[in-house]
């Protein structure tokens, strides 16, 4: 076989970051990212390509030469973009937003420009003590004890998601339990949630060893507005007691994802207590509102609680993935979760004068996320924030009256915050699955139209149609042309009936 010969130059040198370059091609982006902004609304909500489209369309193999910028970015507008469900679209009503700004996009430049691997604080001593001040920040703007503070007993980390903060709590309340009855008997350990509890609860479960069968999912009903009912948590856990199981977490939830219940903490906590376990409030969606008065009471107990995480991805504008966690007892996470190879043995974490999050975390790597809020508390203020979810809540409002009106629809659940839960229901004699196959085709019409996309759930034997005000360009007008196209497709599909 003969040597394939290179026609690079001897001893040269490959630069990934010429400064030059990098300032041009970064021009260009920024051209190109925010001329997608700007015309995101001419692009279907929803992509309309076929499963395989992206590799039918690209090469085989990676290119053996370097390709010009300019080609890479038409490849972008011509071969991605088809294939992205646009989440930044003002009509997009899907799941919950992925909210974005200015101030967060150009924290996360920040934050990519460093690329800090801040695993503990002498790694990257800015990216650690930026951290703990914004937790503190946010801690403050929701109106949490000092116990959940730095400044006080307490504190809080940025991880990627919740189920990242869940699993690192259960760890935590899994290993203080087997200090006491044995780590022989993790068979025995039962945790409880309500059956409106994210899937990932679940999951978190398993991944830590806790069997299924162990997992009590309390049902809920639609009359109490599907949040977990203190009197039937008490039963499930006495009967597990009596079976010589032990209690070990409970799940609270502030905004579920079907339809945004919200759990009563304090009555719960009380409950869990009694018996000993770690209490988490899931707050990941609806915990944002809380900065606004009006919403905090919802917050109500969380004095009670041992941890509580929420989104700010998903309505503080940061961008995907930053969740929140704080804990009242950081050293039940830090006894659980350190590591301390030789390797990272410094005087300042081995003096506990300093903060460590790599033993606050599943991973050791951690990206310097606090930019992001850090920016944007900064360039917005408290205030603005607090007219941001406003506005979204004023904007559902609007719309759950839109539906309201229309005496072929009607409201599932109470709407509380920027969800709207609602059917097509055009008779009284509109049985169960007839509703169901009704609103499943209303549904699919109105997402292959590409003009907006909304999703479904199914709660108490009830399918409902979901629409989630929040993507951050999203306004009245957005919202009012949906119901539009919503009636449309709701007269259409009575016309083959």
């Amino acid at each position: 076989m003969g040597r394939i010969e290179s026609d690079m130059p001897q001893n040269s040198h490959f630069n990934p970051l010429n400064p030059e370059e990098f300032r041009k091609q970064a021009h260009e982006m920024v051209d190109f990212i925010a001329d997608y902004f700007q015309n995101i609304e001419s692009y279907p909500v929803l992509s309309q390509v076929q499963p395989g489209y992206l590799r039918a369309n690209l090469p085989e193999n990676a290119p053996e030469r370097p390709e010009p910028f300019e080609t890479i970015l038409k490849d972008v507008q011509n071969q991605i973009i088809p294939g992205m469900t646009h989440w930044l679209s003002p009509n997009f009503f899907a799941f919950f937003p992925s909210t974005v700004s200015t101030a967060g996009f150009l924290g996360e430049m920040l934050c990519t420009c460093f690329n800090s691997v801040g695993f503990n604080w002498l790694a990257s001593p800015a990216a650690t003590e930026l951290e703990m001040t914004v937790m503190d920040w946010l801690a403050d703007m929701l109106k949490l004890p000092e116990s959940f503070m730095f400044q006080g007993t307490g504190g809080g980390i940025i991880h990627n998601t919740t189920s990242e903060a869940v699993i690192v709590t259960l760890i935590a309340a899994r290993d203080k339990a087997l200090d006491l009855i044995g780590s022989d008997d993790v068979n025995k350990l039962v945790v409880y949630a309500s059956d409106q509890t994210h899937s990932t609860f679940a999951k978190a479960c398993k991944i830590v060893g806790i069997p299924p069968t162990n997992i009590r999912l309390i049902p809920t009903t639609l009359a109490g507005g599907f949040s977990l009912s203190p009197s039937e948590l008490r039963m499930a856990v006495e009967t597990d007691v009596a079976s010589g199981l032990v209690p070990v977490y409970l799940c609270l939830n502030l905004g579920t994802t079907s339809t945004t219940a919200i759990d009563p903490i304090e009555p719960l906590a009380c409950v869990a207590k009694e018996h000993g376990m770690w209490v988490h409030v899931d707050a990941a969606y609806a915990g944002s509102a809380c900065i606004c008065p009006e919403f905090r009471h919802h917050l109500n107990g969380i004095e009670l609680v041992d941890s509580l995480s929420l989104s700010p991805h998903k309505w503080l504008l940061t961008f995907l993935d930053c969740c929140c966690l704080w804990v009242q007892n950081p050293n039940s996470l830090v006894k659980a979760l350190s590591t301390n190879p030789e390797y990272l043995r410094n005087k300042q974490s081995e003096s506990d004068s300093v903060v460590d999050f790599k033993d606050w975390q599943l991973g050791t790597g951690r990206r310097f996320k606090s930019l992001r809020l850090w920016l944007i508390f900064r360039s917005y203020g408290v205030v603005n924030l607090q007219t941001h979810i406003r506005s979204d809540v004023r904007m559902a409002k609007m719309f759950e009256g839109l539906v309201r009106s229309d005496p072929r629809f009607e409201i599932v659940v109470p709407r509380e915050f920027g969800l709207v839960c609602f059917r097509f229901y055009p008779g009284e004699n509109c049985g169960s699955e007839y509703s169901k196959m009704l609103n499943r085709k209303l549904l699919d019409w109105v997402n292959s139209t590409g003009r907006v996309y909304m999703t479904h759930t199914k709660v108490g034997g009830v399918y409902v149609l979901r629409f989630a005000v929040g993507a951050t360009l999203t306004d009245d007008r957005h919202v009012a042309a949906a119901w539009e196209l919503i009636k449309e497709g709701a007269d259409a599909l009575l016309k083959t009936i």
